[in-house]
């Protein structure tokens, strides 16, 4: 007994020395190290959280103006200085704004959803398929001819954009969505390259399994790397989407025929030869732009995921 209490003091004794020397230490000492690296880390910490707010905001900066402005009067929406809340809130805006005869929202929003739409099915069905193509099967010249697809990434489309107005024109594609869709159906550069990194994460055991078993290359394409590459394919779907559904120039090149333009297309309908009703395209614009924050909000976490994810092998 004796003993036990001989032994518990002594290690009282060497935790006050302990705390002594955390007290009372050098510069050099590693309890003073440790303290100064944690201090360093949090400041660190501090400082990155302070900068990615300021990005934040700067970034949010343009939507809190858009619907500001879209509830304002007219006389407040170019006053100085700004007026952020607007007095009163001109909730009518929006009515008059879908309800604007220049401004067809039912049929823009159809004819968004329908390239949007056609648009996602075209570019992951064939970036997918090329880049299983890519990243899983063996075949001479695999190597060159993806340097030379990643190499189309580097053609700006002000270049491409006469040649393929005058090509479509020519085969009668003239104010059709053909031209916008078809293309998609082709595949695209990044997206092939996103999902062949994603494929060559798969370990190849599971396709050399699929083969045991009497699967060809296009079941073991449906049946085993597909299911698995959701979260990529997730994010191939929403930049999609995104790009389609505020794309602007590609249906102002093609679409000649009002009844066929697309809700990016539509808002230049409050844009006038004279004056433009700020009030009424932001109203439009803002209940454009709802339909992109659903998607996304629903979608974030297979997004980030498969960008995290496709960046695990290369």
């Amino acid at each position: 007994m004796s003993a036990i209490i001989q032994s518990q003091d002594a290690l009282g004794e060497e935790e006050m020395r302990m705390q002594k020397a955390r007290d009372n230490s050098d510069p050099g000492s590693p309890f003073t190290v440790f303290r100064g690296r944690r201090f360093t880390t949090l400041v660190v910490k501090a400082i990155a959280v302070i900068l990615l707010s300021l990005a934040a905001i700067s970034f949010l900066l343009p939507l809190v103006w858009m619907v500001s402005t879209s509830l304002k009067p007219k006389s407040q929406i170019f006053v100085y200085p700004l007026i952020w809340i607007p007095r009163p809130p001109q909730w009518a805006n929006y009515g008059k704004a879908l309800n604007n005869p220049s401004f067809k929202f039912l049929l823009f929003l159809k004819n968004s959803l329908y390239y949007a739409a056609l648009s996602v099915v075209g570019i992951v069905l064939s970036c997918s398929l090329v880049a299983y193509a890519f990243a899983r099967l063996r075949w001479w010249g695999r190597e060159v001819w993806f340097v030379i697809t990643l190499a189309t990434m580097m053609i700006p489309f002000p270049v491409t954009m006469i040649p393929l107005y005058l090509f479509f024109s020519s085969i009668g594609w003239g104010n059709s969505f053909a031209p916008l869709i078809v293309p998609n159906f082709m595949g695209t550069a990044f997206f092939i390259f996103m999902l062949r990194q994603f494929f060559l994460g798969i370990p190849m055991d599971l396709s050399d399994a699929a083969k045991i078993d009497g699967a060809s290359e296009l079941q073991t394409y449906g049946r085993v790397i597909m299911p698995l590459a959701k979260p990529a394919l997730a994010s191939v779907a929403l930049f999609t989407f995104l790009y389609c559904w505020n794309d602007f120039l590609g249906p102002l090149i093609y679409l000649t025929d009002g009844n066929k333009y697309t809700l990016a297309v539509g808002l230049a309908a409050f844009r006038g030869q004279y004056r433009t009703q700020w009030d009424l395209m932001m109203a439009a614009a803002t209940v454009v732009t709802v339909p992109v924050v659903v998607v996304f909000f629903f979608a974030q976490r297979q997004f980030i995921e498969g960008i995290t994810l496709t960046g695990i092998k290369g």
